[in-house]
């Protein structure tokens, strides 16, 4: 079984996609598109630019972000006006003509590529995606697995805690999704382990539920930056032991692979190897606009990755359908199937979906 741990259903970014707001859903859009490995372009003569105007270098919070009429285009594209100037960011693939996804265009993709199943994260970008993740999972149960979300910062209160308790009870979504850059809706107000956000740790160990954690280097994104959330999330390991806890996103190669293998500082690695937690190998979605396929580079990563934290950990994922403006479908997750000669065939299998379907119990029957 093949199975996608990271890929992403939403409804039209034109609207509030589940959020108390359009401007709410927007501002997340323009917070999480201030860092990216998208092409921007001058409209007028189709020049390089970049999206330093959407945001203040000395603000990293939501009350950093400029009035730039930030706004969502057609054909994959975000755009912004900035000195009177029309830009615009291919974030998501040219031929994506309205900016939806609907679980049917994930099937599509899913049947060509030869992909079984696929882990539905979420994210304030995409919308507040737990009902609609719950929805694809109740219509496609053999092939899909949603997660649910809450506003980070704001995890800890009665409110978000009653909406994860919703999602397990009523919709009966197994992991929360929890991007560490989002808290800057709030300005990033605390680390991880804070006392504000214990008592979401406490609810997520006392229902077993899977974390799904995008971790970030922000507010200062540096090394140091991600370093402090390694050791905050260090900590919340430590009160809750049996946490099961799933890193989004490969590990950072501009931090830790300066010389084309990972080189793990100690801090890091006892966070990695914690039992248990598994990792993505996800490499075109952040490098596929600068390496070229089969992307040799990534796949002395993945022999890296393995040799230091053991295939058991390893967990294969796309970022569909973001990635297709980098890649296609087959060729995210040809990469690893047809190449990595040093991977045997059973590690292959183990990354490919065995390893998730045993962290996430896909395959099980379903109570």
């Amino acid at each position: 079984m093949i199975i996608d741990c990271h890929a992403h259903v939403f409804t039209h970014w034109i609207g509030a996609c589940g959020h108390p707001s359009r401007d709410v859903h927007n501002r997340y859009l323009q917070r999480m598109i201030t860092r990216t490995a998208a092409s921007t372009f001058r409209t007028r003569d189709w020049a390089s630019a970049d999206t330093k105007a959407l945001y203040r270098p000395d603000d990293a919070g939501w009350s950093g972000l400029t009035d730039v009429d930030f706004r969502v285009g057609r054909f994959g594209q975000l755009e912004f006006t900035h000195q009177g100037e029309d830009h615009v960011i291919q974030y998501m693939p040219v031929g994506m003509q309205e900016m939806t996804a609907p679980p049917e265009l994930m099937l599509a993709q899913m049947m060509y590529a030869g992909v079984d199943h696929c882990v539905l994260q979420a994210g304030g970008a995409y919308g507040a995606m737990t009902e609609m993740n719950a929805f694809a999972q109740q219509q496609y149960p053999d092939r899909m697995t949603g997660l649910m979300h809450v506003d980070e910062a704001m995890a800890g209160t009665k409110a978000e805690l009653a909406k994860v308790d919703h999602a397990f009870h009523v919709l009966k979504q197994r992991g929360l999704y929890f991007n560490v850059d989002s808290m800057s809706r709030h300005g990033f107000p605390w680390p991880l382990d804070a006392k504000e956000m214990a008592p979401f740790w406490t609810r997520l160990a006392e229902l077993g539920i899977v974390l799904c954690l995008e971790l970030s280097s922000g507010p200062t994104y540096d090394k140091a930056g991600y370093m402090a959330h390694i050791v905050a999330l260090g900590r919340v390991l430590v009160r809750h032991r049996d946490l099961r806890v799933h890193l989004a996103m490969s590990p950072p190669v501009a931090f830790f692979a300066k010389n084309g293998r990972y080189e793990f500082p100690e801090e890091l690695l006892a966070v990695y190897r914690h039992e248990p937690l598994v990792l993505e190998v996800m490499f075109p979605i952040t490098y596929g606009g600068v390496w070229d396929y089969p992307y040799s580079e990534a796949q002395s990563l993945i022999e890296s990755m393995r040799d230091q934290l053991g295939v058991e950990r390893l967990m294969w994922g796309s970022d569909m359908p973001n990635v297709e403006r980098f890649c296609t479908y087959r060729q995210s997750i040809d990469y690893v199937r047809k190449y990595c000669p040093f991977l045997t065939a059973r590690e292959k299998d183990l990354i490919l979906g065995d390893n998730c379907a045993a962290f996430y119990g896909i395959g099980k029957p379903r109570v």
